[in-house]
């Protein structure tokens, strides 16, 4: 368009500065003057035209203009995630005299403690499930965490339907995958642990506070099946609280918890192995007749006939830098029939150090110790977590009539957690055992454990 109007401008005649115009020049007829002035209005009619329709164009925009964040899709249900992990133990033995003629010559031996399968996931926005089974266990494969649970709910919080770990217990209800020794002490021989039931749970003041409280039928068999005559109900509580928070990370936790069982069959038994267990398998039909297949219980009470029986249980916690503590006591109050009542006790404590400077975090929710996260997994740049580890821990079955035995153990143990998944444990644990038949007698265990998750 501009060349168009310059070479109008070379058509026109030149006029000097000082001279007279001349008269007015009439335009030729042929001239292209009047053709260029007719071109010049329809390139501007043209313009008018295509900017608007340019404005109005809808897939314009400006040229620095950033695209807008896709919607996120909501999530297809059901949704499914496999999970498990495998314990394989080894242990040594050796006993004094009275204790091999109490118990028997007890072997040395490898064991899958544990080897377990899970699908855990949702099948709506509030409505979770576990299925999980344990091949390592007597029954192969065994339950374990079976339920499903509605959440969120305004009043209930959580409610679960099921087979799950009974809310007593802070050593009960730390997941195995983080036990800080092979074993969980003494007193979790009281525990009525896994039974088929029903719980609401929750927490408050921003999850400070924990609460549970659960009613179930026991005592449950390998399978999570439950029948029996009279009786055979229970109910399980307990509540928690981190009551103080020092430092950058530290916190001290207490607990309290209570369950009233009334047993099917109007029976209990409890008893314990020294913390370190070995089961019976197939492959022990290889072993002579009189040697002892497994580790045996140490302290048995035998059958109890009872309508009744009550725990009580305590529970205090620490965990602040590299260093974490716990410890429990645990009352187990039997109302015999045609017999006194009977009050048996166990308690614990134990203490653990990170050599590498990690921490092991405080699991609000569940209002328990949680895992060690190496910062500098095994590899070429780091060693992993390195942790030294003490326990001592109780069991007195001795009562009235029922002299079930007195054990006590010292462990202490070494870890090397190699990365977030992978770990290996080397304890070793020194039973004191008091028997009413046999005096004293003592036993050395040295145990060793692989273990993996995923």
């Amino acid at each position: 368009m501009m060349a168009v109007f310059i070479g109008m401008l070379l058509q026109l005649p030149v006029v000097s500065v000082g001279e007279e115009p001349g008269p007015p020049l009439s335009p030729p007829v042929d001239s292209g003057l009047t053709f260029r002035l007719e071109a010049l209005e329809a390139d501007v009619r043209q313009l008018k035209v295509q900017k608007p329709a340019e404005e109005k164009a809808p897939d314009s925009k400006p040229p620095d203009s950033k695209p807008k964040p896709a919607t996120p899709e909501k999530p297809s249900y059901p949704t499914a995630r496999i999970t498990g992990f495998f314990q394989a133990d080894a242990g040594w033995v050796h006993q004094d005299a009275a204790n091999a003629a109490l118990l028997g010559d007890i072997q040395d031996g490898a064991d899958f403690r544990r080897a377990r399968l899970a699908a855990v996931g949702e099948v709506a926005e509030n409505v979770a499930y576990n299925v999980e089974f344990d091949f390592g266990f007597p029954g192969r494969p065994s339950f374990m965490d079976v339920w499903l649970e509605v959440r969120e709910l305004q009043t209930w919080q959580n409610v679960r339907v099921g087979y799950y770990r009974q809310p007593i217990g802070l050593d009960g209800l730390t997941s195995v995958r983080e036990l800080t020794l092979i074993e969980r002490a003494l007193p979790f021989a009281f525990l009525p642990f896994r039974q088929i039931g029903v719980m609401t749970s929750g927490t408050a003041l921003d999850e400070d506070i924990t609460w549970a409280v659960s009613g179930f039928r026991f005592p449950t068999d390998f399978f999570g099946s439950q029948i029996g005559d009279d009786g055979g109900y229970g109910f399980a509580s307990r509540l928690t609280g981190a009551v103080y928070e020092f430092g950058c990370d530290g916190t001290l936790h207490i607990g309290g918890a209570y369950s009233l069982i009334d047993p099917a069959n109007n029976a209990v038994r409890y008893q314990s192995q020294p913390e370190f267990f070995i089961a019976e398998t197939g492959g022990a039909a290889f072993v002579p007749a009189g040697v002892p297949t497994a580790v045996p219980p140490f302290v048995d009470t035998g059958v109890i006939r009872t309508n009744t029986a009550n725990l009580l249980a305590a529970e205090l916690a620490t965990t602040t830098g590299a260093f974490h503590a716990q410890s429990e006591l645990i009352y187990a109050i039997v109302d015999q029939i045609n017999g006194p009542t009977a009050t048996f006790s166990g308690a614990y404590a134990q203490a653990a150090y990170i050599l590498t400077g990690e921490h092991r975090p405080y699991n609000k929710k569940s209002g328990v110790l949680g895992r060690v996260v190496p910062n500098k997994p095994f590899g070429k740049c780091g060693l992993g977590a390195w942790e030294v580890a003490a326990r001592w821990s109780m069991l007195d079955l001795n009562d009235g009539t029922i002299r079930g035995g007195l054990l006590h153990d010292v462990t202490g143990g070494l870890n090397w957690y190699l990365n977030k998944y992978t770990k290996f444990q080397l304890n070793y644990i020194h039973a004191f055992l008091n028997n009413a038949g046999n005096g004293d007698s003592n036993a050395d265990i040295v145990a060793v454990r692989a273990q993996v998750d995923f």
